[in-house]
């Protein structure tokens, strides 16, 4: 997955699309957006957060029952069937990417209606780990996940290593090699040794007003 943070102009509609599709707790945000600013002259920017789906994954390597496991596709999935409760996946993810439901979560008729299947992980449960997994299903069906495809700015880019192509909701293709081996994309903690799966494309040029324009802007209107 590729963030192109130049388009990202924070409206979250990411988080939303995810949360409806997953039908996601209360209180979690498998994509989470941040405002950021690392650099007082550029001003701050906007950076979505979500499962890094690492190619050397703490999580995997800690939980003692499998729970959490590496597709040979590359997503790293979580299955509630096998979840003890433990919670040491999440003392090991640097990432913050995953939740804990320490309560029976609310439940929609939608919801229920559906049987338990790991491509999707609902209906959610009491005592159980979630995050980000990548929406298999649609992924199975040739189709973007729901975040990807939801982006009306075409900030998100999803595709395969192996094809050397990247694509976003607007059908925008990118060369991924383009980013992971001429340094254009940047990686979260990557000097931590995870190997993170998710790439960042620097705010540069950007398609939007800086968060801090946009700020003036609506206390004018006001």
């Amino acid at each position: 997955m590729v963030f192109d943070l130049a388009k990202c102009d924070g409206c979250r509609d990411c988080t939303k699309a995810c949360t409806k599709m997953h039908f996601v707790p209360p209180m979690q945000e498998w994509i989470k957006v941040y405002e950021v600013e690392d650099n007082q002259a550029a001003g701050s920017y906007f950076l979505p957060r979500t499962c890094m789906h690492c190619d050397n994954p703490p999580c995997v390597r800690g939980c003692p029952v499998g729970a959490t496991y590496k597709r040979t596709d590359g997503i790293v999935m979580m299955d509630q069937d096998r979840c003890i409760g433990c919670r040491n996946c999440i003392a090991q993810c640097p990432y913050s990417a995953r939740f804990f439901n320490w309560g029976e979560p609310p439940h929609t008729p939608e919801e229920m209606k559906a049987a338990y299947s790991v491509e999707h992980n609902y209906p959610h449960r009491k005592g159980v780990v979630e995050k980000c997994i990548m929406c298999p299903e649609m992924l199975r069906m040739g189709m973007l996940p729901a975040c990807a495809d939801t982006c009306k700015m075409g900030a998100i880019y999803f595709g395969d290593e192996f094809e050397d192509a990247v694509t976003n909701g607007k059908g925008e293709t990118m060369q991924f090699s383009k980013i992971a081996e001429t340094g254009a994309g940047f990686r979260l903690m990557e000097e931590l040794g995870t190997e993170p799966r998710v790439y960042y494309l620097p705010p540069v040029n950007r398609k939007y007003p800086s968060p801090e324009e946009k700020h003036m802007h609506d206390a004018t209107k006001a």
